[in-house]
């Protein structure tokens, strides 16, 4: 059951020139290094590469920055996607561990625009899902072809999509080595922006938007308030800080004392979506339902144990989603071929591995030789390792959600309305659950439609920085079902306008 719960949960989900790069590696700066991660250095020490026009299309540079003694970047321009705007590739490298990256630039002005961080689920999903078939500046088209996508968020932003954490997609270790909780995978990512902000200079204090779908309804909470934390100790050590500004939540798991029992309602009880069980069996999970809010909340809210955490969840689990079976659990509207794995459910996603384990395709992006060959989305070793940890239960996502609206940072959770597994349902129960000190200016106001050209595009609720919408016909994967819809939400969002 848990690894079938964590499958279930995994999204995340033009060539112009082939330049071969291999492990080809250029210099940028050389300096001494101090013990603690965030200690103050000498400015003499750290030239900033200054400009991404400066970097190369068949060698990486090396980026180093003293506050971050064990981090350093790979980075390297990479033609390809829609051409339209510059494209770069690289590597976190984290000692032994090597995380994959992609960027692009504002289609608009990407010398004023904001940037947003993006990663999909899992845990162990790869980011390739939300660049390649959601919200990137291309769309796979067949095994080796990509095509541009008018509705990609680099409209109004620049943009990371990020293999995390390693072993995730291009992303890889030499020695074994595992980031197995959201804490350690957060700790790099904030090392990551920092060091690339600092070397091109102009997106220091440059709006930053994280934003994740799925699992990453857990991550980017976590992400973000490290972020934010870390800000004072950046500060203290010579360092701009990073002008977080928001986090966005697409289709989230975030918090499972209020998604598991809103499978009931997905199943028999939604009003904008018919039942999709029988009446027996609706009344069956009800009963069920108080059972297993009791057992979640002493074994894993109240005091966390993780037998009695795991046992509850399981329980919880069989009550609540064991009716689903054989559907697809990331759109209750769209039927499947004969089962509903993701590759079923959405053709596109082989022609995605496929073009991503095409030689010319590793060749032009300048993926290192430990992880040439067969591509694939998603990463049974970094489920296992989140499900072994218990991540998934052993700590309150929501909570840092709560914590970052009360420093003024503001929070959209939006749901594709026919989503499952991460329903609208439980999602906004989440948001109407986080307590902060404005919590009454979001809870006292009612659902009300939000239009696009006139249409109703879902229902929102806004208020003391929270915002909460649905996006009408779209399932998990919002971006990919309602692209219009979608990029017209976040474009709202970054411009601080109201849906």
């Amino acid at each position: 059951m848990q690894i079938r719960l964590l499958l279930l949960m995994t999204t995340g989900f033009l060539l112009r020139s082939l330049v071969p790069v291999h492990a080809a590696v250029q210099e940028v700066t050389q300096f001494g290094i101090s013990e603690s991660a965030f200690s103050p250095y000498n400015e003499g020490l750290f030239t900033p590469m200054g400009d991404l026009s400066s970097l190369s299309s068949n060698a990486f540079a090396r980026l180093h920055h003293p506050a971050f003694p064990k981090h350093s970047v790979r980075v390297k321009k990479s033609n390809f996607c829609d051409g339209e705007v510059q494209a770069y590739t690289g590597y976190i490298d984290v000692q032994a561990r090597h995380l994959f990256f992609y960027f692009f630039e504002s289609r608009r002005d990407p010398s004023q625009d904001d940037v947003i961080y993006w990663t999909n689920g899992g845990p162990g999903g790869s980011s390739s899902i939300g660049l390649f078939m959601e919200l990137g500046p291309c769309r796979v088209k067949s095994h080796d072809s990509t095509e541009r996508n008018p509705w990609s968020w680099n409209e109004h932003a620049s943009i990371f999509f990020v293999d995390q954490p390693v072993d995730v997609g291009y992303s890889y270790a030499e020695y074994g080595e595992a980031v197995t909780n959201t804490q350690e995978a957060a700790n790099d990512i904030t090392a990551f922006i920092g060091i690339f902000f600092e070397h091109f200079t102009k997106f220091k204090g440059r709006a930053l938007h994280l934003a994740g779908e799925s699992y990453g309804g857990r991550y980017i909470p976590v992400f973000a308030s490290t972020i934010y934390d870390k800000n004072v100790e950046l500060a203290e050590a010579g360092v701009t800080p990073i002008n977080l500004t928001s986090i966005m939540l697409g289709n989230g798991c975030t918090d499972f004392s209020t998604m598991m029992p809103s499978y009931y309602d997905a199943q028999c009880s939604d009003p904008t979506f018919p039942p999709i069980l029988d009446i027996s069996s609706c009344v069956r999970m009800k009963q069920l339902i108080p059972r297993c809010q009791q057992r979640y909340k002493e074994g894993c809210l109240d005091r966390f144990d993780s037998i009695e955490c795991r046992a509850a969840v399981q329980f919880c689990w069989v009550a609540t989603f064991g009716f689903f079976n054989d559907k697809n659990t990331y759109d209750r509207s769209r039927l499947c071929t004969e089962k509903s794995e993701m590759e079923d459910c959405y053709p596109i996603v082989k022609d995605l591995q496929d073009f991503l384990s095409n030689n010319r395709t590793q060749d032009l992006l300048g993926v290192d030789r430990a992880k040439r060959g067969n591509f694939t989305y998603q990463s049974s070793k970094v489920s296992k390792a989140f499900n072994d940890s218990v991540d998934w239960f052993s700590f309150p996502a929501q909570y840092y959600i709560a914590g970052l609206l009360e420093r003024g940072i503001r929070a959209l959770v939006y749901v594709g309305a026919t989503d499952f597994i991460c329903n609208w349902i439980g999602n906004e129960r989440m948001t109407l659950s986080l307590e902060w000190t404005k919590q009454g200016l979001y809870r006292d106001r009612p659902l009300r439609p939000w239009l696009v050209d006139g249409d109703i595009a879902g229902m929102t609720r806004s208020g003391g920085g929270l915002t909460f919408a649905t996006i009408a016909g779209a399932g998990h994967l919002a971006p990919y079902d309602r692209p219009k819809q979608s990029l017209e939400l976040v474009n709202r969002w970054l411009a601080g306008e109201a849906l």
